[in-house]
């Protein structure tokens, strides 16, 4: 009985310790170790340095048939044609580049530009004192006193009462004018007129200038003549003439002939001093002067 019991336990431990080192076998074969990762070393960023040779300055030619690409200076070859500038070719290129990062390996520094020196500016102060302009005083205006004022009011107040008697005598020693001719309608000025014409004309006829009859001339003309209160002429004058001197002398001796005229009545005396007749005398071509207006 104990060895069929034994058998079957030991069948179950060998079973277990099988399995235990399938597991185990498959837990180290599948678990691996792995060294952590190196870090790349940190490069430098390479600096591309591209020398390009500059070209040697020659003499400027007299007569340039191109102008250079560089400088714009002219030049020509021995064939008249102008000379392309220095250009580096590609081989030249890859050796600079080449030789720029040779030095940046070996730690040589590009060398540095050459820095232009600071121009410091300073403000000196000036030494000038500014005088500050002078303030001319004011002077304050008086006032006027009332006492003044009142003088020279009354200045002016006589000075203007003397002027206005001096115009009003002036006025008043000026001859009063009336002018009349033959559409006045007043009685007693439209009588005087037609007295007065009708002498005129009678003396014009009887004193017919002699060469008018022998050339004959006729025309009509525009007379103005100023009588005085007694009747005497004070002027006579041709507004329009005939187109005949001889005629327009003729009428002003006429006038003169027949004057004096009867002095202004009373009615006319105490309105007027001078009477200024304009009328229109013709030379008919009948020998006769007549006064129709």
């Amino acid at each position: 009985m104990s060895a069929l019991y034994r058998r079957p336990h030991n069948e179950a431990l060998i079973t277990m310790l099988v399995i235990a080192v399938i597991l185990h076998a498959l837990f180290i074969l599948g678990v691996t170790f792995q060294l952590p990762p190196t870090q790349p070393q940190a490069t430098q960023p390479s600096l591309d340095v591209i020398i390009v040779p500059t070209p040697k300055k020659q003499t400027k030619p007299e007569e340039a048939d191109f102008l250079s690409r560089q400088n714009q200076e002219g030049s020509t070859d021995k064939k008249g044609q102008a000379r392309p500038n220095a250009v580096p070719t590609l081989p030249a290129l890859k050796k600079s580049r080449k030789a720029s990062e040779e030095r940046i390996r070996s730690g040589v520094k590009a060398p540095d530009v050459q820095k232009q020196p600071k121009v410091v500016t300073t403000v000196k102060p000036s030494t000038h004192k500014v005088q500050p302009a002078r303030k001319t005083p004011v002077k304050a205006k008086k006032k006027p006193d009332i006492t003044q004022l009142l003088s020279s009011t009354r200045q002016e107040i006589a000075r203007l009462t003397a002027e206005l008697d001096r115009n009003s005598q002036y006025a008043s020693q000026r001859p009063r004018h009336k002018a009349i001719n033959a559409s006045t309608k007043e009685y007693r000025y439209a009588a005087y007129l037609e007295a007065w014409r009708k002498k005129v004309e009678r003396v014009g006829n009887l004193n017919y200038p002699d060469e008018a009859k022998r050339r004959k001339l006729y025309g009509d003309l525009l007379l103005h003549v100023a009588l005085r209160s007694d009747g005497s002429v004070q002027q006579i004058r041709v507004v329009r003439s005939s187109g005949h001197k001889i005629l327009d002398d003729a009428a002003v001796r006429i006038v003169k002939l027949a004057a004096p005229f009867a002095p202004f009545p009373e009615e006319i005396r105490k309105e007027v001093d001078i009477l200024d007749i304009t009328r229109t005398w013709q030379f008919l071509s009948s020998n006769r002067l007549f006064s129709g207006k």
